[in-house]
């Protein structure tokens, strides 16, 4: 502030970027009594990237690159716009990011601590018991938490069954039949 300042610098340093920044744009007037701009970037941030124009309305404090609004301090484009009907940037610049505003939240007193030792601490009244369920098995294959209906539950089946003769008790392996039955077996034609 003793310097003459009268935004902070992260936002001072903002708009002189922009400033550099806007040298390089084009500006068509819409409206210069609703303060509506068209302005165009001339050249391009890369070169597969067409140039973007933006729309700029200074009336209502909006431009359609979206970062007017949010940050409460002008875009490039908003000062491209200033600079060409010849308006004073800092008019658009939001009172929060003044010094004398940020000063002005760090001027409350803060009380003094005192020494940890001398604290109070109310004993607890209650107990905290964990909740054991809650606990992750560390071993094994995790437990299911579905639901289970009687979509879920499977008909009793006298268990597996023979891929050769469909008789429980035994596998294809042990199937006293796998070489009578032919093309049942993958091993029948080897027989």
């Amino acid at each position: 502030m003793e310097a003459g300042h009268m935004f902070v610098e992260d936002v001072r340093d903002t708009i002189t970027a922009n400033r550099s920044m806007a040298r390089s744009m084009t500006v068509e007037i819409y409206s210069r009594h609703n303060e509506m701009f068209r302005v165009t970037e001339t050249i391009g941030r890369r070169p597969s990237i067409p140039c973007r124009s933006y729309g700029v309305d200074l009336r209502n404090r909006r431009c359609d690159c979206r970062r007017f609004q949010p940050l409460h301090y002008p875009c490039a484009y908003v000062v491209a716009a200033c600079a060409k009907v010849s308006l004073n940037v800092e008019h658009f610049i939001d009172e929060v990011h003044t010094l004398a505003r940020t000063l002005r939240v760090w001027e409350n007193e803060f009380p003094v601590l005192p020494d940890l030792s001398t604290w109070e601490v109310p004993p607890t009244t209650f107990e905290l018991v964990p909740n054991k369920k809650l606990r992750r098995n560390p071993k094994g294959r995790p437990q299911s938490s579905k639901i289970r209906n009687e979509m879920d539950i499977r008909e009793k089946s006298d268990g597996k069954l023979c891929g050769v003769c469909r008789l429980a008790g035994h596998n294809r392996s042990k199937c006293q039949f796998r070489n009578y039955h032919v093309g049942q077996s993958s091993q029948s034609g080897r027989n």
